[in-house]
C-alpha cells in the first residue's frame, strides 16, 4: 500500500526542517561510535574498577569479545509499574550468557508517579523527573563498559527521559524492556462513577479509598490509557521493543520469554556483527512519525505533545504541534480504551492490541513500514502476536479484531481523524484533545472563572460557585511556573459540572493527566502565564471561546481594552518538598511545543 500523502508531506517538512540538527546529531554519533572510550581503550585499573563487582562475569569481559549489555533499570517498589524489574537484571544476567554477552546494571533512575502526587505539591517535581532521568541514563552510560543497553522503564516521565538519556549515546544499540500491565480490577467506569459521587458529597473516603485499591491492586502499570501506556504503544510504533511486547502482563511465561528475547535480539545487534542498529540511527524522523500516528490512532496521553517533541529532539529532530494537528486530520481513531471508551488495555490486548492496530495502518499506506527496527525486519513484524512455542515464541497474525467496541479497522474506524487540535488566537496556542469529547461540546464558549491552584478550583466547586456555563482558567502553571504539574484532580469536578447540564471547558498552561476525557480542555497554552503570557491578561468575567472546530482559543474583549491590559503578577515560587532544588531545570525550560525540557534547551 502507497503510503497516504499527508503523512508523506508531513514526514517530508519534518526532515526538511531537522536537516541541520539531524546532520549535526549523526555526526556527533559517528564520532561517538569512532572515537568513544570504550572498553579496549581503558587502562587496566579502569577496568578493573568496573569488573570488581561483577566476579561471575569477569572472565569473560576481561577478554572483551562479546557485547556487555548496560541495564539501566527504573526498579522500585513503591510503584506497581516498576516494582515488576526487581529480578528482572539477575534473569537478564543468564539470558546474556545465553547468547555469549554478559550484562550489568549501569545505574538506576529515579521513576515517580503522577498518581501518588497528582494534586500535592511533589507533582510540582514531576515533569522535572523527566530531565533528572535523563542524565541519570547519562551518567549511567558515561563509563566507556558497553557495547550496548538495555532500558528498563514504562511509566510517565521514565520513558522519555530515558530515550532523551540514551540518545545522546546513539552509537549503542538498545533496547526498550517493559513490564506489562497489571490484571484488571474495577471497572474503570465504576471507578470514575465513586470519584464523581466522592466530588459530590455522597460517598466517604473508605468507599472511595476502597474503590481506588480494587482499580490499582498489584504489580504491573494502570490499566487505563494514560501516559504510561502510551508509551509502550510508542516504543511498539518505532520499532523499540520486540515485536509485541508492550500489554503482556507481569509474571507470565509470555511476559518472560519477552525479555529473553530482547537480551538475545539485543546480543546480535552490536557493531562487531552484522546487522549493527545502533538507537541514533533506529530513532529518526520516520520512527517520530510513527508515533505520532500511534498517538493518534489510539486516543493515547496528551503529555506526549511534550514529550514526543523532547525525545525528538535529543535526536536532532524538530517536530512542532501542527505536525500533530496535519496528521490527525488523516490518520483514523481504530481504538477506544478507557478513558475514551469502557475497555482497559487488558481488554485492548485481548481484542487484538499493537499488532492489530500496526498491521491495520501498515496495510492503509498510515505509516511508515521502511523502519530501521531492533528487529530483524522492518515495521511489518510489528503487526504480528507473539505466542509461546516451546522453549521461545513465535508471532502470528492477529486476525480480526476481537471487540469492535474496542478495535476497528482502518477501514471502518471509530472516527476518521485522529482527535487532536491546535489553538491558536489572543490567548496563545494550545492544543486539544477530543477523542472523548461529545462533537457538540467542541466549541465552548462562557464567561471565565479564574484560578491559581487546583486547590482554588476546588474550593470554588464545593461552595457551588461553579455551577453554571464556565471556562475554568487555572494559570501560572507552566513549566517555568511551577514545573507544569498534571492539574487531573480537576477532572471530577468538571466532570461533574458537564453532567449537570453546564457547558464547561478548562484552559490552562499546565497539563493534563494521560486519563484526560470527556471533558474539553485547552491544555500547554504558551506562552505561558509566568513572563506575561496572554493568559495573565485575562480577568474573570471575560468570555472565553474554545473551538476544536475553529481552532479557536480567544478572549472576547475588544482589541483595544486587550492591548491596553498590563498582565498580572505571578505568585512567588513555591518552597518545601524539594521544589527550590528544581529552580534551576524551571528556569532553563524551553515551551511546551519544544518539550518543555531543560536539559535540552542547552543544546538549542
Amino acid at each position: 500500500m502507497t503510503l497516504h500523502p499527508e503523512i508523506a508531506a508531513v514526514t517530508d517538512r519534518i526532515i526538511s526542517r531537522s536537516k541541520r540538527t539531524r546532520d549535526a546529531y549523526l555526526g556527533l554519533i559517528g564520532r561517538e561510535r569512532d572515537q568513544h572510550i570504550a572498553r579496549p581503550a581503558l587502562s587496566c585499573a579502569n577496568l578493573a574498577h568496573g569488573y570488581a563487582g561483577t566476579e561471575e562475569d569477569r572472565d569473560a569481559m576481561r577478554v572483551a569479545k562479546a557485547m556487555n549489555i548496560g541495564i539501566v533499570t527504573s526498579y522500585n517498589d513503591m510503584l506497581s509499574a516498576h516494582a515488576t524489574y526487581y529480578r528482572y537484571p539477575e534473569q537478564m544476567k543468564v539470558w546474556a550468557r545465553e547468547a555469549g554477552a554478559t550484562a550489568q546494571v549501569a545505574g538506576g533512575v529515579p521513576a515517580m508517579c503522577d498518581g501518588v502526587t497528582q494534586g500535592y505539591a511533589g507533582m510540582e517535581l514531576s515533569l522535572f523527573s523527566r530531565d533528572t532521568i535523563a542524565l541519570s541514563t547519562a551518567i549511567a552510560l558515561s563509563h566507556g563498559l558497553f557495547e550496548g543497553a538495555a532500558l528498563l522503564g514504562i511509566c510517565d516521565k521514565i520513558v522519555p527521559g530515558l530515550l532523551i538519556g540514551a540518545l545522546r549515546f546513539g552509537h549503542l544499540p538498545m533496547v526498550l524492556i517493559p513490564g506489562g500491565p497489571m490484571p484488571t480490577g474495577i471497572p474503570n467506569k465504576q471507578k470514575a462513577a465513586v470519584r464523581e459521587a466522592f466530588a459530590e458529597g455522597k460517598v466517604g473516603r473508605d468507599d472511595l479509598l476502597d474503590a481506588e485499591i480494587a482499580a490499582y491492586h498489584s504489580k504491573g502499570t494502570c490499566t487505563f490509557y494514560g501516559t504510561a501506556n502510551s508509551n509502550q504503544m510508542m516504543m511498539e510504533m518505532m520499532g523499540l521493543h520486540i515485536p509485541g511486547a508492550a500489554f503482556a502482563n507481569p509474571g507470565t511465561k509470555l511476559r518472560q520469554e519477552l525479555t529473553r528475547a530482547a537480551v538475545h535480539r539485543l546480543a546480535e545487534i552490536g557493531w562487531d556483527g552484522n546487522d549493527y542498529r545502533p538507537i541514533g540511527l533506529c530513532v529518526d524522523e520516520k520512527a517520530i512519525v510513527n508515533a505520532a500516528i500511534g498517538l493518534l490512532a489510539t486516543g493515547g496521553s496528551t503529555n506526549h505533545l511534550i514529550h514526543l517533541p523532547a525525545i525528538a529532539a535529543s535526536a536532532g529532530i524538530v517536530i512542532d504541534w501542527e505536525d500533530f494537528d496535519r496528521l490527525s486530520r488523516s490518520v483514523p481513531l481504530i481504538a477506544r480504551v478507557y478513558p475514551n471508551g469502557a475497555a482497559d488495555v487488558n481488554g485492548f490486548e485481548d481484542a487484538g492490541g499493537m499488532p492489530f492496530v500496526i498491521r491495520e495502518l501498515a496495510d492503509a499506506g498510515l505509516l511508515h513500514r521502511d523502519l530501521l527496527t531492533i528487529g530483524h525486519g522492518d515495521m511489518t513484524e510489528y503487526g504480528k502476536r507473539p505466542v509461546v512455542a516451546g522453549d521461545g515464541l513465535i508471532w502470528e497474525d492477529p486476525g480480526a479484531s476481537g471487540d469492535d467496541t474496542i478495535l476497528r479497522p482502518a477501514a471502518a474506524p471509530f472516527s476518521e481523524e485522529g482527535g487532536f487540535r491546535i489553538l491558536t488566537g489572543n490567548l496563545g496556542r494550545g492544543c486539544i484533545k477530543v477523542s472523548a469529547v461529545d462533537r457538540d461540546r467542541w466549541t465552548i464558549e462562557a464567561p471565565c472563572r479564574i484560578f491559581q491552584t487546583q486547590a482554588e478550583v476546588q474550593a470554588a466547586f464545593q461552595a457551588g460557585e461553579l455551577d453554571r456555563d464556565v471556562v475554568v482558567v487555572v494559570r501560572f502553571q507552566g513549566p517555568r511556573a511551577n514545573g507544569m504539574p498534571e492539574l487531573h484532580k480537576l477532572t471530577p469536578a468538571l466532570g461533574v459540572l458537564q453532567n449537570r447540564g453546564y457547558r464547561v471547558a478548562l484552559v490552562t498552561d499546565g497539563r493534563m493527566s494521560g486519563a484526560s476525557g470527556k471533558v474539553p480542555a485547552a491544555i500547554h497554552c504558551s506562552p505561558e502565564a509566568l513572563g506575561g503570557g496572554p493568559l495573565a491578561l485575562l480577568r474573570d468575567g471575560d468570555v472565553v471561546r474554545m473551538s476544536a472546530e475553529t481552532n479557536e482559543l480567544v478572549a472576547l474583549v475588544d482589541p483595544a481594552e486587550w492591548a491596553a491590559r498590563v498582565a498580572v503578577e505571578a505568585p512567588p515560587p513555591a518552597e518545601g518538598m524539594g521544589r527550590e532544588l528544581f529552580g534551576m531545570f524551571r528556569s532553563l525550560a524551553n515551551e511546551a511545543e519544544k518539550g518543555a525540557c531543560a536539559v535540552l534547551a542547552g543544546m538549542e
